[in-house]
């Protein structure tokens, strides 16, 4: 996707949200998470359309810190392994179970699973070893994965709720995601896309539409599964 000024980067992502809004097409939805990308590569960029479009920050910022996370973290070098994500209804129906037993909002839960595993669609253990689609280390998971699987997307659901939420993450969002990931960037970006989910009705269905795009040795490859 070529460089655009702010002005037409404001335009399109308004295009896109629209016609998505609209039709429920994820042609739109990926078209603007294209476009997001490229701004994000460009905090510059990025600054001029969010004082153009302050409805656009959390999107537009939150897409630049996971750009800059990406940018220190090692590529994938195993095989890829991406498959489809359970559907819409059943994932919104397990955050609903996570946030009644431990207290943690669901729209938080469907922003980390987003962010770890676009929704249980990339299925490769991190360089860092952590698996399943909440991305567990083995230690962690075993103190508060419930004697579940941590490849089971319900499973790992409930764990990351009940990890969170002793970490405080019923009071303290911020501190308990910390916790789950030290780093203020991930951090942000989490809140950012829950605070989009809390509060733009199609927002989930939008973030659930969107590709897939994995770092390797070769380069940022996408998928569509």
């Amino acid at each position: 996707m070529g460089v655009q000024t702010p002005p037409a980067v404001v335009r399109a992502l308004h295009a896109d949200e629209r016609g998505f809004a609209a039709t429920s097409d994820p042609r739109y939805a990926r078209h603007r998470q294209a476009l997001l990308r490229a701004v994000g590569r460009r905090p510059a960029l990025a600054a001029a359309v969010v004082r153009l479009a302050p409805g656009e920050r959390d999107d537009v910022l939150a897409r630049r810190d996971l750009e800059q996370l990406a940018s220190g973290s090692l590529p994938l070098r195993a095989r890829i392994r991406v498959g489809r994500a359970p559907a819409a209804p059943r994932l919104l129906r397990w955050y609903r179970e996570g946030e009644r037993r431990f207290g943690v909002r669901w729209q938080l839960l469907a922003a980390v699973n987003f962010v770890e595993s676009a929704f249980c669609k990339v299925r490769n253990t991190s360089t860092a070893g952590a698996q399943g689609p909440m991305q567990f280390l083995p230690a962690t998971w075993r103190a508060y994965g419930l004697g579940g699987d941590v490849h089971d997307p319900h499973d790992a659901i409930l764990g990351a709720a009940n990890y969170l939420a002793a970490n405080g993450g019923a009071r303290d969002a911020r501190g308990a995601l910390y916790h789950y990931n030290h780093s203020s960037r991930y951090v942000d970006a989490v809140l950012r896309y829950a605070r989009r989910i809390t509060h733009v009705r199609y927002a989930f269905a939008e973030y659930y539409a969107w590709a897939v795009y994995v770092r390797t040795p070769t380069g940022v490859r996408r998928y569509t599964p």
